[in-house]
């Protein structure tokens, strides 16, 4: 597992280190039931305090990414193909919702965001 966390971000690090673990879990990079580092050795490898780890690892297990059993692990939970499907998607809406509203920041009308997605979409 490749995780890259930028400390200037105004994203938290724990949202950052979520962000990656979900992406590689609805990718296919990280398999079901297969475990994750430890929150130590994690935490010790990306020099990152131990509960923020805990806290990324918890929040996933919410989402039902992924599932903790105590003293043996965090480990990738059973995905269902269509709540992965649904995940990605909402990804991907998520980044055109931010880059319509950055673009209406800068005063471009919805024709002319339209036509910047139509010459995106040829190439």
């Amino acid at each position: 597992m490749r995780i890259i966390l930028n400390n200037s971000s105004i994203v938290p690090i724990y949202e950052q280190l979520m962000d990656q673990i979900k992406n590689e879990i609805i990718s296919g990079s990280l398999a079901e039931n297969e475990i994750l580092p430890s929150v130590r050795s994690l935490s010790s490898e990306l020099r990152i305090s131990a509960l923020t780890v805990k806290k990324a690892y918890d929040k996933l297990e919410e989402e039902g990414f992924v599932v903790t059993v105590h003293g043996k692990g965090t480990y990738v939970a059973a995905t269902d193909k269509q709540l992965a499907l649904e995940a990605r998607k909402k990804t991907v809406e998520d980044d055109f919702a931010a880059a319509v509203q950055k673009a209406g920041s800068i005063g471009l009308t919805k024709d002319e965001i339209m036509e910047i997605v139509r010459i995106l979409l040829e190439e």
